[in-house]
Parts: C-alpha cells; sequence; structure tokens
C-alpha cells in the first residue's frame, strides 16, 4: 500500500506561482512513476506531469514552459512548480503513484484545490 497527501494549494492571481507538494508513505526510488493530475468541475480528470523513477518527465502541453516536476527521494516526496498560473489552470490535482510489477497498482492522494482568480 502506498499513501499519497498533497499539500500546497490555494488562492493565487493570474500570473503568479504555488508549488504543490505530495508526501509519499513509502521509499519513492521504488515507485516506476510518480504523476500528478487534475479534475475541474464538469471535466474530466486529465495528466498533468509525471516523471518516472530514472527522472524521465512529461507534460500535457497545456502547461510545458510553466509547471515542473520534480521528486526528492531522500524526503519521498514529489512536487510540482507551477508558474505562470492561468484561470483555466483552477481544478483540484491530484498526486498519482504506479507501482509496475507483474501488475500495475496504482494510488491516489486526495487531491487539493488551486484556484487562480483576480
Amino acid at each position: 500500500q502506498v499513501q499519497l497527501v498533497e499539500s500546497g494549494g490555494g488562492l493565487v492571481q493570474p500570473g503568479g506561482s504555488l508549488r504543490l507538494s505530495c508526501a509519499v508513505s513509502r521509499r519513492i526510488f521504488s515507485i516506476n512513476v510518480m504523476a500528478w493530475y487534475r479534475q475541474a468541475p464538469g471535466k474530466q480528470r486529465e495528466l498533468v506531469a509525471q516523471i518516472t523513477r530514472i527522472g524521465t518527465t512529461n507534460y500535457a502541453d497545456s502547461v510545458k514552459g510553466r509547471f515542473t516536476v520534480s521528486r526528492d527521494n531522500a524526503k519521498s516526496t514529489v512536487y510540482l512548480q507551477m508558474n505562470s498560473l492561468k484561470p483555466e489552470d483552477t481544478a483540484v490535482y491530484y498526486c498519482n503513484a504506479a507501482v509496475i510489477g507483474t501488475t500495475t497498482d496504482t494510488y491516489w492522494g486526495q487531491g487539493t484545490q488551486v484556484t487562480v482568480s483576480s
């Protein structure tokens, strides 16, 4: 089992920045892929960014150049640095972990609200 706890959400003005954190209950070097998803009201959950165990990253086109995903293995924490925030970034952001073995087990955090508004 893997528990994920997100933090760092809040209200920010357009153009501002936030850093989300995801604390993981086990050593993240053993987790194949850590990711951030988001879900806006009335929309499907979508992938925002992901980072593999070896540090390879991938981003949604809508956040490329503005968001950065990183991981601190020593702290078992994954971060999402969000810059130049736009109102359309408003959503609940979820941390996700995928452990790949003979099967793939996925885990979700409870989510943290990000609201971008003036």
